[in-house]
């Protein structure tokens, strides 16, 4: 089998993307993200999108700089699914990290469902450690189109950021 290495580029997401951004999710998922978009324009988060050279997103992910003083929030990680576990979610977090810290904060944080191990072994092996845990839900699409309330618990997690001008140690 051959392989084909394809650079990504990373950039905030635009309105004008949202008609790509179906993989992600529902009508309703992208409705969401549309309001997010609105939130960004304001200062209060930013959502990135990895963008291969057709600069359509295949990765996104949102950083709210309002959820936890002190933090910003990263939220609605998700990568095509034909492109999972190729680095594109390591990226996007790398990305949303550089973001925080550009705002000043010393702290990323995020939850991660409990039903979904492999992404917490990403979280984890980027330096996210669990602190607890906490009930979330959001609405979601039904098969039949009606708008059903999807409950779950989740583990929060956080990293501790580097600031700008720290040195790592012998460095």
């Amino acid at each position: 089998m051959e392989s084909v290495v394809v650079g990504l580029t990373m950039r905030d997401l635009t309105p004008a993307d949202l008609a790509w951004c179906g993989w992600s999710g529902s009508a309703l998922h992208v409705e969401a993200i549309a309001r997010e978009l609105r939130r960004a324009e304001r200062g209060e988060a930013d959502y990135l999108a990895a963008c291969p050279p057709s600069d359509l997103p295949v990765g996104l992910c949102g950083v709210d700089y309002r959820a936890r003083e002190g933090a910003g929030v990263l939220w609605q990680l998700t990568v095509l699914p034909a492109l999972r576990s190729r680095g594109v979610g390591t990226l996007l977090i790398r990305s949303a990290e550089a973001r925080v810290l550009a705002r000043g904060l010393g702290r990323a944080e995020l939850s991660v469902e409990e039903d979904n191990p492999r992404a917490r072994r990403l979280y984890e092996r980027l330096g996210y450690v669990a602190y607890g845990s906490e009930p979330d839900g959001w609405d979601e699409l039904a098969p039949d189109g009606s708008v059903r309330r999807y409950e779950t618990v989740c583990t929060l997690m956080r990293k501790e950021l580097a600031s700008p001008g720290a040195m790592s140690p012998g460095g």
